[in-house]
């Protein structure tokens, strides 16, 4: 576990690391490990360009942007990301908007767009899934023309059954494999019962990135959202067998993997150091 002391210590190497230039980061990896904005939400609306140096102070070497990012212009946004030394690969859309997202995610200059979730009022029934499957197509091959890919991320309601199926089962029947692929959220699938490594196993193939968090043990699986689904903890700090889930992405050749805690116990760039550190030693 890392300690406050630890954490202290870290952050003012890196602030020396930061004023010795981009040679005296973390060195960087085979498979690049990045953050999740929406983790550091509280802080970053307020400190843009400090909180991206201090994610790459901890090693993270690329960012994934959310929503209330966008209100300035992409290509500034751009611009703090890569002058902390980051790159953006991805960038998460609402349902209702995204289809008025292509041009600035060409503008923020990412290889990957995805849906952050799909709308309640669709996500009740077979049929709304199909239907959600349906614009996910329509927006992959919008995607596809704009030289980009399509995603769309789970949380746990997507696992509710209807009849013998699932939402989830609705929505990889229905979606074009050469259009739309599935950023999983390993936590959101234990979450609903299921296990990430057996998910791997049968659709890494489908998998455009991953999102990391643990979850704590001892606690009930649930396909409902909202608080009581809520058992967030740092990667390595939970139940989740990081190990296999790793070596898999890696054999699957997934090319992203992005820490996101919804919420945080501790300062979410002290649990991103924490989370950053185990996923280091699940790697070597």
């Amino acid at each position: 576990m890392l300690t406050r002391r630890d954490f202290l210590a870290d952050a003012a190497y890196g602030l020396s690391a930061f004023a010795l230039g981009p040679a005296a980061f973390a060195k960087k990896t085979e498979r690049p490990v990045g953050v999740q904005l929406y983790t550091v939400r509280s802080i970053i609306q307020n400190d843009l360009s400090g909180t991206l140096r201090a994610i790459r102070k901890i090693g993270y070497q690329n960012v994934e942007t959310f929503s209330a990012e966008y209100k300035m212009s992409a290509k500034d946004l751009r611009s703090a990301i890569l002058d902390a030394g980051l790159t953006v690969p991805s960038a998460h859309f609402g349902y209702n908007e995204f289809a008025n997202r292509f041009d600035y995610a060409k503008d923020l200059g990412v290889e990957c767009v995805v849906c952050s979730s799909i709308p309640r009022n669709i996500a009740n029934s077979a049929d709304g899934y199909k239907r959600g499957a349906e614009q996910y197509n329509a927006w992959g091959a919008e995607a596809k023309k704009r030289g980009l890919r399509f995603g769309f991320h789970n949380h746990n309601m997507e696992f509710q059954k209807f009849g013998d199926v699932t939402g989830f089962d609705v929505l990889m029947k229905y979606t074009d494999p050469a259009l739309v692929q599935w950023q999983m959220d390993c936590y959101w699938v234990a979450q609903a019962g299921y296990d990430p490594v057996a998910m791997l196993r049968r659709y890494g193939h489908r998998m455009q990135s991953l999102h990391l968090k643990d979850r704590k043990p001892n606690v009930p699986t649930s396909v409902v959202p909202g608080p009581n689904a809520a058992h967030f903890t740092e990667v390595g700090e939970g139940t989740l067998d990081w190990h296999t889930i790793l070596r898999l992405a890696g054999e699957d050749h997934i090319p992203y993997m992005f820490v996101e805690q919804d919420q945080t116990e501790r300062p979410p760039l002290e649990s991103l150091q924490i989370s950053y550190r185990n996923i280091m030693k699940f790697m070597k």
